[in-house]
């Protein structure tokens, strides 16, 4: 089955830190672009973090650079999202995505509730 399967996640406080896990199944994940979205309580769901396979860059959204990082386990055909010094404005459900030129994989969320 083609799937990407998530998990980590869950209840941090602020300054904490959590590491969110995507694994495919089905297809080899270091072939394609990696994107990280989160849909915050109440707003649009925004793209937060990227892998490109066109140049092997990793871009970051300006309210997460510093803190978050992608990277990748090939053996293991998984990326990850490593989120430090969390505050309760990243709070949301956290959602990565897989494709090329456009997003073909998705995995199915997980939330991400940051708050003393």
């Amino acid at each position: 089955q083609v799937q990407l399967v998530q998990s980590g996640g869950g209840l941090v406080q602020p300054g904490g830190s959590l590491r969110l896990s995507c694994e495919a199944s089905g297809f080899t994940l270091d072939r394609y672009t990696i994107g990280w979205f989160r849909q915050a309580p109440g707003k649009d769901r925004e793209g937060i973090a990227c892998f490109s396979i066109s140049d092997g860059a990793t871009y970051y959204e300006h309210s997460v650079k510093g803190r978050f990082t992608i990277s990748r386990d090939n053996a293991k055909n998984t990326v990850y999202l490593q989120m430090n010094s969390l505050k309760p404005e990243d709070t949301g459900v956290y959602t990565c995505n897989a494709g090329s030129t456009s997003w073909l994989y998705r995995g199915q969320g997980t939330q991400v509730t940051v708050s003393s």
